[in-house]
């Protein structure tokens, strides 16, 4: 899934999309999928976003206009896909830079998801993979690789092994104590949380 937030491709990400089982844009993302030569199966939005000449590369066959003003256009495609039912991870680039009141809501939107069940989202940017954990969840890392901790609001216990500074059923609160740049120990980071949602950052590694 591509955003419509700002996005510079690089030689991994490209990889990643010409890979992907399925590819979508939400609203404007196209605009990006475009400069990379991706047609994405739908373009999911109110398409206020979506250049005329992009548009009609897509199609109209694959323009699918949800002009609800009560969902963000990432909302309404991240639904739109997930109604297919033929998905289990689903990965969202350009959705952080740009207006930080977009990020937010984005960072948010991915809390909300985390806690309704159903696909795995997880948003990919520049500097890290961000995820949501409303339960328990096991993280791939390196040793030394960087990590963050973001309650969205608060959370009553957060555990957390695998990490130099490891936390074990405490609260984290976003206007109190957070958890921001700890680092993995090896292979393997275990995060557990009760009464809220704790957006995870794992930083890439170096020449990522």
């Amino acid at each position: 899934m591509v955003g419509n937030a700002p996005w510079r491709w690089c030689e991994r990400t490209v990889a990643m999309v010409r890979q992907a089982h399925r590819v979508l844009a939400a609203d404007g993302g196209a605009n990006h999928l475009a400069r990379i030569g991706v047609r994405p199966e739908a373009v999911v939005g109110d398409l206020d976003s979506l250049r005329p000449g992009v548009r009609a590369w897509v199609g109209e066959d694959r323009i699918v206009h949800r002009p609800d003003q009560e969902h963000t256009d990432l909302d309404k495609a991240l639904e739109y896909v997930a109604a297919s039912g033929q998905v289990d991870e689903i990965t969202v680039l350009a959705a952080t830079g740009g207006r930080l009141d977009h990020a937010m809501e984005n960072l948010g939107l991915l809390g909300r998801w985390a806690r309704r069940g159903g696909p795995r989202v997880e948003l990919l940017d520049g500097h890290h993979r961000i995820s949501a954990v409303a339960g328990a969840r096991e993280f791939a890392t390196r040793g030394g690789q960087g990590l963050s901790l973001l309650p969205l609001g608060s959370c009553a216990t957060v555990t957390v092994q695998g990490v130099r500074w490891p936390l074990t059923g405490e609260p984290l609160d976003l206007a109190g104590r957070t958890g921001v740049s700890n680092l993995a120990l090896g292979e393997r980071v275990t995060v557990s949380v009760t009464g809220g949602v704790l957006l995870v950052f794992v930083a890439h590694p170096p020449g990522w």
